[in-house]
């Protein structure tokens, strides 16, 4: 069978069309060949949500916003837009717009509910939200900084009020003279330091000798100190202590009046002894003294000795 020219233009000026209206759905967002279901969502602001825009659920693209209209009440708009995918959820479920970037413009936001069972239908319309604008969180989060900053300055105010009433002019002049003396003493500082350099410079020789003679200090106490550890400590103190029981018995022996020392120290009748003793001695001494030809008796010619005489004091 020949097909006529006729029906060959025909043909393809249908399929020009029918390619027409796919290639313009497809630019504008609509799927012809998905069963897309329509909701409808009223806010009082849209914030700049633009026709096209992207709607979301879970962050994932399921639609495209078809159009934004105002309703029949003073200043509500009436958001219409279309999801492709085929997710059920309830008609209390929330359309919130949002902010999709800083240059990325606004997009909508579906947030399903899915405890409810009255499940949403084309054409119905759902709560609608608006999520604060980047000026407004901003606003929010300076709020509580700004009051914090305003009391800080109120602080800070009242802080250089009192230091200007305590830095008068006579407290200046007090620490412009403070801050001349520090220069001064500061320039002192220097100077002694100078002369010290030039101490150490000239003494140099004199005291590497002296760290030299401290070490070898340090090695000759360590040497007397090896010497010290290398003494028989425990027979030292064995001989000691021998020494001190010695002494100890020597001493009790003493006190008991053992020995001759004991005896001289506990003996009365020794003592009383020596003491007639003593006595007798000092009466033959001042006898002697006062009666010398008594006991020495020289003579040339041989003079005969006289009677001894008994001295008059009884006690001498």
């Amino acid at each position: 069978m020949k097909i006529s020219k006729e029906i060959k233009t025909g043909i393809l000026a249908l399929g020009s069309i029918a390619l027409l209206i796919f290639g313009y759905s497809f630019l504008s967002g609509s799927n012809l060949f998905k069963n897309s279901r329509e909701f409808y969502v009223k806010y009082q602001n849209v914030e700049g949500l633009a026709m096209t825009a992207p709607v979301t659920i879970n962050g994932l693209t399921v639609g495209k916003i078809e159009n934004i209209t105002f309703a029949d009440k003073p200043g509500w708009l009436i958001v219409k837009f279309r999801i492709d995918s085929d997710i059920e959820f309830s008609k209390t479920s929330i359309a919130q717009i949002y902010s999709a970037g800083l240059i990325g413009g606004k997009s909508l936001a579906v947030f399903p509910d899915y405890r409810s069972g009255d499940i949403a239908k084309s054409g119905d319309t759902l709560k609608g939200i608006s999520e604060d604008g980047m000026m407004a969180a901003v606003t929010k989060a300076l709020g509580p900084l700004e009051s914090k900053v305003n009391n800080t300055l109120a602080t800070v105010d009242t802080l250089l009020y009192n230091v200007n009433d305590v830095i008068d002019k006579e407290t200046r002049n007090n620490l412009r003279e403070a801050i001349e003396n520090l220069n001064i003493t500061l320039n002192s500082f220097s100077d002694v330091s100078e002369n010290l350099n030039l101490i150490l410079s000239q003494n140099t020789d004199n005291l590497n000798s002296t760290f030299t003679n401290l070490d070898r200090t340090a090695v000759n106490l360590a040497q007397l100190t090896d010497s010290l550890a290398q003494l028989e400590t425990g027979k030292l103190v064995s001989d000691l202590q021998d020494v001190v029981t010695r002494m100890d018995n020597i001493m009790v022996d003493i006190d008991e009046g053992n020995g001759t020392v004991g005896k001289f120290l506990k003996d009365e009748t020794l003592y009383d002894n020596l003491e007639g003793a003593s006595k007798e001695l000092e009466q033959l001494l001042e006898d002697l003294k006062l009666n010398p030809k008594r006991y020495v008796h020289f003579s040339l010619f041989g003079k005969r000795q006289k009677k001894y005489e008994e001295p008059t004091n009884s006690d001498q």
